[in-house]
């Protein structure tokens, strides 16, 4: 295995089984840690607020048309995020048993009948091609299901989706590992990138960084969190 670059033991089937698997509630989608939901959601909540004040396109006083919310899983970003601030989300998410809860779940009914909830794409990212522009591309906790060449194309897929001004927020887990390398996760068949090596596909994508920061408030037991705001070069 040292010799086998860990994104290439990716798997994509075996990652749908684990997550066809988990409970759809908080506590299966964030791996038994539900109590972060809340500060995660106030971080990208604050996260966002600061690129709407510097833009002279999507101010604060008024909501995003549209925003897609990748990876969703049950939609909790979707409901305690996006959906109170943007006019429609669509969501990206390939396990149908966690995208019920969304299209079919009562605590969505007040959403879907607001027609907040946009459309449904059960696909994997990687077979994703935005249908729609966007104002805010959000994706979170689902890149490592990527290998490295699937997630540079599918930015140059999404950067063809992004309005002017717009941003793709990519906001995951960062490797600690001493030896500076990504790790890979047999749970879930995943991979955890470092710092450079996000930064480094974000160049191999045409994409620059506008604005970076690490989530606070989560256990200290877990990988930091990192949230970045990129936009096309």
């Amino acid at each position: 295995m040292s010799n086998t670059a860990p994104d290439a033991l990716i798997n994509p089937q075996a990652a749908i089984a684990y997550w066809s698997s988990v409970s759809t509630d908080n506590a299966g989608v964030l791996g038994g840690y539900p109590h972060v939901s809340r500060v995660d959601l106030q971080g990208s909540t604050t996260f966002l607020a600061k690129l709407r004040r510097k833009s002279s396109v999507f101010p604060t006083s008024k909501p995003l048309s549209r925003t897609v919310d990748c990876g969703a899983g049950i939609g909790r970003v979707t409901k305690g995020f996006l959906a109170k601030v943007a006019d429609v989300v669509d969501v990206v998410e390939p396990v149908v048993q966690l995208t019920d809860v969304i299209t079919k779940g009562a605590e969505f009914e007040e959403l879907r009948a607001q027609g907040k909830v946009g459309e449904m794409y059960n696909v994997g990212l990687e077979d994703w091609t935005p249908n729609h522009t966007y104002s805010l591309i959000w994706t979170q906790w689902c890149l490592g299901q990527l290998n490295d060449g699937q997630l540079v194309e599918f930015f140059g897929r999404a950067k063809a989706g992004l309005e002017e001004g717009g941003w793709i927020v990519v906001k995951e887990n960062m490797s600690t590992e001493s030896s500076g390398e990504d790790l890979f996760d047999e749970t879930d068949s995943s991979v955890t990138r470092t710092d450079q090596k996000f930064r480094s596909l974000f160049e191999k994508a045409g994409l620059k960084i506008i604005a970076t920061e690490v989530q606070r408030g989560m256990p200290k037991e877990l990988y930091p969190v990192r949230s970045y705001a990129l936009q096309p070069v």
